[in-house]
């Protein structure tokens, strides 16, 4: 296929396809089947155009040959199939397409019936339009018991036909209706927009065979597959458990965030997490075609996690209503004109505010996804906005999330490179920062292993146990090893536990009951954490803590380093918690960050709790903003978008209330017409709604 590069810069080309026009189906394939190509990031089709703009870090040549295997992909029916099973079910290209289409419609079909339908018969069909406005109103009236908008409506629409005024009350209506669809289609757009950015995030999977589990791909599980999900994990597909048990975190879909017990038999679902046991699965949807789904449910859940300022502004709308109908009334007995009080109706206030708040929220939480940054609702936004406290979780937050193995210390005469094949082994099995490190590790020294052990137990913030060859085997803390294990240093060998450094991590391994082995790892301070402290008390946090695990001394030096108000080591996941919610006693706005599977009572506690994507997918779960970046900046542009969100829900609220009023005013003096009102009313509601789907931050802050 011959390709044509029309304009190209470093990392970004636009070519023209051999196609003239692409339909709306092929146009969303090309662009799923190009995202799916390892290193373009982003893509654009134009379909009546046939143009194609690729961004990319990969290789040149790979977008190239990508492209060119595109169309002859198409004509083979299995690979157009694989290529459709991309594109998810709804997407915003075809929404964008439909309402195109049904606002047009709505425009030719009113002005046609307007120029060449007898007058009659106009009236009559004005008459038949009406009753869906009035039955609105009537639900409204004498089943919900409330005053709303939908009243306004109806009877500006009923005032207007008694007094003969058929062309001013067919008007309204037509502007209603698009009033009505612009507003859908707003609202629509950019929950898909933003529904788009945002995925389960797992790739791969746990897969049980003859030989044990096997690390695969997500996309290699076919339907009645077994896959294993171990303590702390998203479940990645929809199933029924095959054996285990364990506690099930369904947040993510009931919004219930007590965990549910899941045994043998019972329907877990894509997108929860296990907090406690370990299931096997058998596969029941492994096409993952309910993702979207569940995702645009999330972010529609989300939408009623508004912030207070969000729903005082809404709530005070709903207020006016009344005010609306008797400034009406007051005006038809001053002026005895219909058409003026007529002109008064038109005018509301809730809909503009109420179309204009969530997508304000919706604006927000995409700017923020495109900076890295997935918030889960207004609310969330609101508390860093208005929060004083910031508390860190010092490894994978203020120290990097890859820490990494400088030594290996082997006890009672084993070998150390066998110590590290085994302590990999277990580790993998519970992603955290320091279980990587292990693994990483053992895959740089070439050391591969089967799967040797029995069914591994993992304590939360101790350790690791399981059974190899007979032998109890346990990996973790000081605290969880010789403590809570009872594991003694080989005899003759406390001065050489003794020498080992204390400014490193250290992970104890023991075999029996015998100290078997001490990992250091070396936990680097991220390059960037002083700056971000410094700049975080200088945007109007006035408390910064730290608070880890680590020893003391450890905890010590970062503190100093990075330049935190207050730190605290040694300390256990009910700690942080419990620390928490003191803070939220004594009357302070709390966010907490943190990254692993012991942060998340104290994520669950904060006013806003914020987790780190490369840690527990636990605590991503259960947190309410994630930072899928390695970078600790975003947490400045965090606040910078939730400030900015705050002042345009209260700068559109000051709009609403004053250019409605004025309306209202110049209705009141016969200036403007009940159509007129109308118009400018909705066409300033839709002006609003988009003003209200641009970005918060300026250009130059865009990455």
């Amino acid at each position: 296929m011959e390709l044509k590069i029309k304009h190209e810069i470093r990392g970004r080309i636009r070519f023209s396809m051999p196609v003239r026009r692409y339909s709306t189906e092929q146009a969303d394939m090309l662009q799923y089947y190009l995202m799916n190509v390892p290193g373009i990031s982003k893509v654009s089709v134009y379909e009546r155009t046939g143009d194609v703009v690729v961004f990319y870090t990969c290789p040149r040549q790979d977008v190239i040959r990508a492209l060119k295997a595109f169309t002859p992909a198409m004509e083979q029916p299995e690979k157009q199939e694989e290529i459709r099973a991309l594109v998810p079910e709804h997407t915003s290209r075809a929404l964008n397409n439909a309402y195109k289409e049904k606002l047009i419609m709505q425009v030719v079909k009113h002005y046609t019936i307007r120029w060449l339908i007898p007058l009659p018969i106009r009236r009559i069909r004005a008459v038949v339009r009406a009753l869906r406005f009035v039955r609105k109103a009537l639900v409204s009236l004498f089943v919900h018991k409330r005053l709303e908008v939908s009243v306004l409506d109806a009877v500006a629409i009923v005032a207007s036909m008694l007094t003969g005024d058929f062309v001013t009350a067919s008007s309204v209506m037509f502007l209603l209706e698009v009033g009505d669809t612009l507003e859908e289609w707003t609202h629509k757009k950019s929950v898909a927009d933003l529904a788009g950015t945002m995925s389960l995030g797992v790739d791969k999977v746990w897969l049980r065979n003859e030989g044990g589990d096997v690390l695969v791909p997500i996309s290699q599980v076919k339907e009645e597959d077994l896959v294993s999900v171990r303590m702390g994990t998203v479940i990645p597909l929809d199933g029924v458990v095959e054996s285990g048990e364990a506690m099930v975190n369904q947040a993510s879909l009931t919004g219930e965030g007590i965990p549910v017990k899941k045994d043998p038999g019972a329907y877990v679902y894509a997108g929860t997490v296990v907090e406690e046991g370990d299931l096997v699965i058998r596969v029941q949807n492994a096409t993952g075609n309910t993702r979207y789904e569940k995702i645009i449910h999330m972010i529609e859940e989300s939408e009623q996690l508004k912030s207070g300022v969000e729903s005082r502004a809404e709530h005070l709308a709903d207020r006016l209503v009344p005010y609306s109908f008797a400034g009406t009334i007051l005006t038809y007995l001053l002026t005895r004109n219909v058409t003026r009080a007529v002109s008064i109706l038109m005018v509301d206030f809730s809909c503009a505010l109420k179309l204009s708040m969530p997508l304000s929220v919706l604006s927000a939480m995409r700017e923020a996804q495109t900076h890295h940054l997935t918030v889960k609702g207004g609310k969330f936004l609101e508390a860093v906005a208005d929060a004083d406290t910031l508390v860190f979780d010092k490894t994978g937050t203020l120290t990097k999330a890859t820490p990494r193995v400088v030594e290996v210390v082997p006890f009672g005469g084993n070998d150390k490179d066998e110590m590290l094949r085994i302590a990999a082994c277990l580790e993998e099995h519970y992603p955290h920062s320091i279980a990587n490190a292990v693994v990483a590790a053992a895959r740089e020294q070439g050391l591969e292993h089967d799967e040797m052990h029995r069914e591994v137990q993992y304590v939360v913030a101790h350790g690791i146990s399981s059974i190899i060859e007979e032998e109890r085997v346990v990996i973790g803390s000081w605290h969880f090893v010789f403590e809570d294990e009872g594991c003694v240093i080989p005899e003759g060998e406390e001065g050489k536990f003794d020498s080992i450094s204390k400014d490193h991590s250290r992970l104890f391994m023991a075999i029996s009951g015998c100290l078997a082995a001490v990992i250091c790892l070396e936990d680097p301070l991220r390059e960037e954490a002083p700056d971000v402290i410094r700049r975080l008390h200088d945007i109007g946090f006035t408390n910064i803590v730290m608070m880890t695990g680590d020893s003391k001394h450890t905890a010590r030096s970062v503190a100093e380093k990075v330049g935190v108000d207050e730190y605290f080591a040694e300390v256990l996941p009910e700690d942080k918690a419990n620390y928490v919610r003191k803070l939220k006693e004594e009357g302070h706005k709390v966010i907490m960050i943190g990254d692993g599977i012991n942060d998340s009572p104290a994520l669950s506690e904060a006013d806003a709790g914020i987790a780190i994507s490369e840690g527990a997918q636990l605590a991503r779960e259960i947190a309410d903003i994630t930072i899928s970046e390695n970078n600790l900046y975003n947490l400045i542009t965090l606040r910078q978008i939730s400030e900015g969100l705050m002042k345009r829900i209260r700068s559109n609220y000051r709009f609403v209330v004053s250019f409605n009023t004025g309306l209202i005013l110049l209705g009141l003096m016969g200036i403007l017409a009940p159509g007129t009102s109308a118009l400018l009313h909705n066409g300033s509601t839709v002006a609003l709604g988009l003003k209200s789907m641009t970005d918060l931050l300026p250009k130059e802050q865009k990455k």
